[in-house]
């Protein structure tokens, strides 16, 4: 059971029926037949069409919630801290609310007008609640050092305990390969570093250098040296995850190949390396910022080096700005970057582009591992963060699975290589080898 839904519910003012208040605003939001019911603290209910979900508000918090910040961000926090709820699939809601209330609709200032009036009406006007404690509160220059520290101590530092619950025994924290239909959620993730290994040619020759920048806990850098021989650097800004990294190469005996950093980007120097690989990274960085990420990036190969960028993107670009529930309580000052905007910028730091290849379906498929890896440890989930910090997981995980199941967003692997004098770029003549 939800530890949140203990909570005590506030005496307030209502009338007879909640329902009879609440009812023009919500079909004003998701049409005159709502395809999800509605069933409010006093026990009242406004009846929808389909049987997806019934949406629980359990508190009248929530409706102060989303006067104070309508929209996206009121209805996020209302959810994250338990005063809203869902008795059924989140899935299956969100896919019924898809069509009729997109995540990016915004309320019209009708909209708003009629929400403060059943505010009113209810007597719920008032200060507003404190938002919930897991919510992101950055300060400074946006991607400044010191900021991009705090929002990636924001998202990773929250216990790796957690993190092997719910992405499984590899660690990896990105989008999984499968090969086949029967492949687990681990094999997958081997199989997707394993590609990155290949791309990059580390099979092409044992020994070779790999900087693996924003190395997660480690599961890159210990397979390319395992598997390949590989001499491997990884760096990342996430204490926890270099502290399980590092015992993780320990305990797969590679202290003598694999070095775990805790290092910016934008610190490394004086090393040259034969291949870089960049796993979910440059959704942190940001498209002002990309041509100088790949700037760093080229300086750390030398001719017939390579990069492989294997990042999330969406069509035009998406910020995830402080209003929006991803921004605030997920990837702080994340951006999504349109592909045609990452190719543009790895070429003008001087990389050939030479392979790029979509997993976005692969994405979708590994989200849903991870959700029913949550969904089974829920309650041991919640103790080893918080409640209000595995709801957050809930909901944007299922949100995202959606997002690359409709195309809404996607996930590339750019191939980019640095090439030697006169051309040669020692790149095979087909993509055979990589299985």
């Amino acid at each position: 059971m939800d530890l949140l839904a203990r909570k005590p519910v506030r005496p307030v003012k209502t009338p007879s029926a909640v329902a009879d208040v609440v009812a023009p605003l919500v079909r004003a939001f998701v049409g005159q037949d709502p395809p999800v019911s509605v069933r409010l603290w006093d026990g009242s209910t406004i009846r929808g069409s389909g049987n997806a979900a019934t949406i629980v508000i359990r508190r009248p918090e929530a409706l102060r919630r989303i006067v104070w910040a309508p929209g996206e961000m009121g209805l996020g926090r209302a959810y994250v801290s338990g005063d809203i709820d869902l008795e059924g699939n989140l899935y299956d809601a969100l896919m019924a609310l898809k069509d009729v209330a997109p995540p990016n609709r915004r309320m019209t200032p009708a909209m708003v007008r009629d929400l403060t009036a059943a505010a009113l009406k209810l007597d719920l006007i008032g200060t507003p609640p404190p938002p919930p404690a897991v919510e992101a509160q950055l300060s400074g220059r946006v991607h400044s050092k010191r900021r991009d520290e705090a929002s990636i101590s924001h998202h990773y530092d929250v216990g790796n305990d957690f993190y092997r619950l719910v992405l499984g025994p590899t660690l990896t924290y990105s989008c999984a390969r499968f090969t086949s239909e029967t492949a687990t959620l681990e094999e997958a993730q081997i199989a997707k570093v394993d590609l990155v290994c290949r791309k990059l040619g580390l099979h092409e020759r044992r020994g070779m250098s790999v900087i693996d920048v924003g190395c997660g806990w480690g599961t890159m850098v210990i397979h390319a040296a395992r598997t390949y021989g590989a001499r491997a650097v990884g760096i990342t800004l996430s204490n926890e995850q270099a502290k399980e990294a590092r015992r993780r190469v320990s305990e797969a005996g590679l202290d003598d190949v694999v070095e775990i950093r805790v290092q910016d980007y934008r610190d490394v120097a004086g090393s040259q390396f034969d291949a870089v690989s960049s796993i979910g990274m440059s959704e942190h960085v940001g498209l002002d910022n990309l041509d100088t990420y790949f700037g760093s990036l080229r300086r750390l190969l030398g001719p017939g080096g390579r990069l492989l960028n294997h990042a999330i993107s969406s069509i035009g670009g998406s910020k995830l700005g402080p209003r929006s529930f991803m921004g605030r309580y997920v990837f702080p000052d994340g951006e999504l970057i349109d592909i045609a905007d990452v190719l543009r910028s790895m070429q003008n730091a001087g990389f050939e582009i030479r392979d790029v290849e979509s997993l976005r379906e692969h994405y979708a498929r590994t989200l849903h591992n991870w959700i029913a890896n949550l969904e089974a440890e829920w309650d041991r989930a919640c103790a080893l963060s918080s409640v209000e910090h595995a709801r957050v997981w809930r909901l944007y995980m299922t949100a995202s699975a959606i997002g690359f199941e409709d195309g809404g967003v996607s996930l590339h692997q750019v191939l980019g290589v640095v090439n030697e004098t006169g051309g040669r770029s020692a790149m095979p003549l087909t993509r055979g080898s990589w299985g």
